[in-house]
């Protein structure tokens, strides 16, 4: 009888804008294991001061979580980017966190370009335009009882970290999509926050993944049966950290697109583009694991598709897809970046307008609307790529897809037709993956980010698509939109 092998196992907390989940990775020699603990739903709330998320009900999920996913020898908490609670004196939240698609940043960013212009501010933070980034929240909630009586700010898995242990920490991965973060330094910029008179002292001391969040707290521990003492560790705390940190790729010559409800596409690099170029083409420079930048492009993403399917009534996705691949390709596409998608609702006949705006054929079907969107975010996966590769000067020959885009065999094939390279698809759970590794890692279970990332690429089940056709067909979709 061979011996018996030796598994650890680790909870991933793992919240997204939609739903949260709690899942268990065993690990050891040779080993890595996911499977689903506890999945909930995250509906935020539109009260009288706005939307909010209801954290209370995320935090109830998390700890029947732990307690479905049973003994485990670390926990790590990851979540979406830029939102946060306020804490009082005493430590208790000051209400519901603000969702990030709530009104109150309309018009700030110009507020705050009168004072600091958007191309310093770029350069010193290297961080994307986008009108919800925690700065922006931070200077809408001026003047406001709430934000006056703060004496702490926490990012959301920081915030549900501190409750679990009592601790309180920032996370840095999380932190670098304030806009306050240096990505030179890997530390705040405090040039930026005296500018705009923002308090640093709000924050909670900065952690790296890997470092130790506190131990779960005796509550915590009878809430969940689970047997003390239990670690929390810091993770990629930012969603899509943990993603990158678990994309199988053997050497740096790759690109990622992180698919879900958004596509993050772009390169992972040793120092941050804070040219002037790289501000106009609208990257970002978040912080990875192991001093990485993530350098990236904020793509609409499968939201497009799903808001659809939603207004058609839910048909069955699987056959929308069969009947989207008979369609001709090409035929139409939209500008998946355009912050004209970005609210709910008519999605279809939104799609149908911007086509008909710029002198397309109108797609009617829903299969028909399908391939547009396809079609659409494989090109702005290839804008992306192609971009990324110029501005950074680091040329790739393979695109790996990560997360639930994994799961459409359509748009992988788009992708890689699109961009004339390689698709690799897989992980599907990869952000839940890349928190279990940093945690087995500061445990001593596994070797440096290139070891994380062979372990992924043994153990999980990975898909390869070739490019076919002629990318010509893509450069000219490509004009028609720029001649919008």
């Amino acid at each position: 009888m061979s011996a018996a092998v030796d598994v650890t196992s680790y909870a991933a907390v793992d919240l997204g804008a939609s739903s949260g989940r709690v899942m268990v990775g065993r690990v050891g020699p040779g080993r890595l294991e996911l499977t689903e603990a506890h999945r909930f739903r995250n509906r935020p709330v539109r009260t009288p001061d706005g939307l909010r998320w209801d954290v209370l009900a995320l935090y109830a999920g998390v700890l029947d979580g732990l307690r479905a996913a049973g003994p485990v020898a670390s926990v790590g908490v990851d979540s979406w980017a830029v939102d946060h609670g306020l804490l009082d004196a005493d430590g208790a939240l000051l209400g519901n966190p603000v969702h990030y698609r709530d009104a109150r940043t309309e018009g700030v960013p110009e507020k705050v370009w009168a004072t600091l212009p958007a191309g310093e501010l770029y350069a010193a933070t290297g961080l994307q335009y986008a009108p919800f980034n925690t700065l922006y929240q931070l200077v809408a909630a001026r003047g406001t009882a709430q934000f006056a009586a703060a004496r702490r700010l926490l990012l959301i898995p920081d915030l549900l970290t501190y409750w679990l242990t009592g601790e309180q920490g920032t996370e840095l991965t999380n932190a670098s999509t304030t806009q306050l973060i240096d990505p030179r330094t890997r530390d705040w910029s405090r040039r930026v926050a005296d500018r705009l008179g923002i308090d640093l002292g709000l924050f909670a001391p900065l952690r790296r993944p890997g470092d130790p969040a506190g131990l779960l707290r005796p509550e915590v521990l009878e809430e969940t049966g689970l047997s003390g003492p239990v670690p929390v560790t810091a993770v990629g705390s930012h969603d899509t950290a943990s993603a990158v940190a678990a994309v199988p790729a053997p050497d740096e010559r790759f690109a990622y697109i992180c698919t879900g409800t958004w596509s993050l596409a772009g390169l992972e690099l040793t120092a941050p583009v804070l040219s002037e170029e790289s501000r106009a083409a609208n990257f970002t420079n978040e912080l990875g694991l192991d001093g990485t930048v993530r350098y990236l492009r904020n793509i609409m993403g499968l939201w497009l598709l799903q808001e659809c399917v939603r207004d058609w009534g839910d048909p069955e996705l699987s056959a929308l897809l069969t009947e989207a691949a008979r369609v001709p390709g090409l035929r139409s596409v939209v500008d998946a970046g355009d912050a004209a998608f970005l609210a709910p609702g008519r999605m279809p006949e939104r799609i149908a307008e911007a086509c008909r705006a710029s002198g397309q054929p109108v797609p009617e079907s829903p299969a028909e609307v399908t391939r547009c969107i396809l079609d659409s975010l494989a090109l702005a996966h290839r804008r992306a790529v192609a971009d990324a590769q110029r501005l950074a000067g680091h040329p790739v020959d393979v695109v790996h897809v990560v997360g639930g885009g994994t799961r459409n065999a359509l748009l992988c094939q788009l992708t890689a037709d699109a961009c004339g390279l390689p698709v690799v698809a897989g992980p599907t759970e990869a952000a839940a993956l890349g928190n279990v590794l940093v945690q087995a890692r500061a445990q001593g279970l596994v070797g440096d980010l290139a070891g994380m990332r062979r372990l992924v690429s043994r153990t999980q089940s990975l898909t390869r698509y070739e490019p076919t056709g002629d990318t010509a067909r893509w450069r000219a979709a490509e004009a028609r939109l720029a001649d919008r």
